[in-house]
């Protein structure tokens, strides 16, 4: 490659990482103002008129609630289904009805059925979690932007029609998270024909591709980063001389490549996005930011603390076992038999005395060398099998000393 080229590419790998960053905060930006209207669906929960409507003691007949119906009916139908979900993602992605019924879903699921759980903050920390994800370029998205690359033949035209794949890959995306929540209404119908309080969803992998929610972060960071790469690669053919008469010659293909790029980032800022940091939630594990930062931090020292204790404990178990191991064999006890005491050696030598004419040893003499000489009596050694053992090294090792610092909780 000669230095020109290689001068070129690091250009083009600049705009691209300026385009990607900026990318990523603007879905981050639109996300969280599509969940402004979520925190007022938030604060509902604290009213009399929310307890009232979903009291416990309340039976209603399932396909009456208002999550039912608005997912069951004409979607229930298998194969309409998918069409409903693919236009709903368009309009009314997720509503009232909805954000409260998985709300409840999550809190019956994880919490304590009246927590006073803040689920619209803790979809917020999620999602700031993802975004750190969303920011980065991973290897397999450098690896795809350099195929891209290399597929760009004269007469195939691979960045016209690879321009299309993210807004396909989104579309998927949307239309399954979508089905997922019409599938968990589904679900409550099938369970039971009346319930008692408000329909309460079950989160569970099952629902996402392959049982792997993370999954569907991974298509939307693809998506994003696939935008990112034509928007950079039309930026940096258009300012580079050479290269604007061989990538553009027709100017209304590129014009339409740029219109759609800015649609779909639109669609997986405001849209996508916030749909998706809603419905991973009813996943079957909890996010880790269920808890604050500085929470998430004791406890990870605690348990960097709790690994660290069991090893050395392991170590000690280990030790002990090996000298256990180098006592003698089971024929031979390590304790002194009754026989071999200094009492019963004491009246073996009187008992063999070279004198016939020696008296029996008296009692009190057989006391008095029974105080002096006290016979110890073997008492057999109950060892832990290896089940019971692991069990108490890994009980023990939860004795960790944490600094009471880890967890004091700031102010704000």
């Amino acid at each position: 490659m000669s230095t020109g080229s290689l001068h070129q590419l690091h250009i083009f790998i600049f705009v691209l990482a300026v385009f990607h960053v900026t990318y990523s905060v603007i879905i981050m930006a639109l996300s969280r103002l599509k969940m402004r209207t979520w925190k007022k669906w938030e604060t509902e929960t604290a009213s009399l008129e929310y307890q009232f409507a979903n009291d416990p003691a309340r039976f209603r007949f399932t396909h009456q609630t208002s999550f039912v119906k608005r997912h069951l009916g004409l979607s229930s139908t298998p194969g309409i289904r998918w069409v409903v979900a693919f236009f709903r993602q368009f309009f009314r992605s997720v509503t009232k009805v909805d954000y409260l019924t998985l709300r409840a879903g999550f809190i019956n699921a994880h919490l304590s059925h009246n927590s006073k759980f803040d689920f619209h903050k803790y979809i917020k920390r999620s999602m700031e979690d993802d975004f750190k994800v969303v920011v980065g370029i991973s290897l397999p998205l450098w690896c795809v932007a350099i195929l891209t690359l290399f597929l760009d033949i004269d007469g195939i035209g691979t960045l016209t029609w690879i321009s299309f794949i993210p807004l396909v890959i989104l579309l998927c995306v949307g239309t399954k998270l979508e089905m997922i929540i019409m599938e968990m209404a589904l679900e409550i119908q099938d369970r039971a024909s009346v319930i008692k309080g408000a329909p309460v969803v079950e989160p569970s992998n099952k629902f996402f591709w392959f049982h792997r929610p993370d999954w569907v972060l991974f298509f939307i960071h693809l998506t994003l980063f696939q935008n990112a790469f034509q928007m950079a690669h039309f930026v940096w053919t258009v300012a580079t001389p050479g290269l604007k008469k061989c990538f553009h010659m027709h100017i209304g293909l590129s014009i339409m490549k740029v219109v759609l790029g800015l649609a779909l980032q639109f669609l997986c800022s405001y849209i996508t996005f916030p749909l998706y940091a809603l419905v991973t939630q009813m996943g079957s594990n909890m996010k880790r930011s269920i808890f604050d930062e500085q929470t998430a931090k004791a406890l990870t020292n605690w348990r960097n603390t709790a690994k660290e204790k069991k090893k050395v404990r392991d170590t000690d178990m280990l030790m002990a076992q090996m000298i256990g191991d180098a006592t003698p064999s089971r024929g031979t006890s390590p304790m002194p038999s009754r026989g071999s005491s200094p009492v019963h050696l004491l009246h073996k030598g009187m008992g063999r005395s070279d004198d016939p004419q020696s008296a029996p040893t008296s009692p009190r003499t057989m006391e008095e060398a029974r105080d002096m000489y006290p016979v110890v009596v073997a008492h057999p050694v109950h060892r832990l099998n290896p089940a019971d053992r692991r069990r108490s090294v890994s009980s023990s090792a939860l004795d960790a000393d944490i600094p009471s610092a880890d967890f004091s909780f700031s102010q704000g």
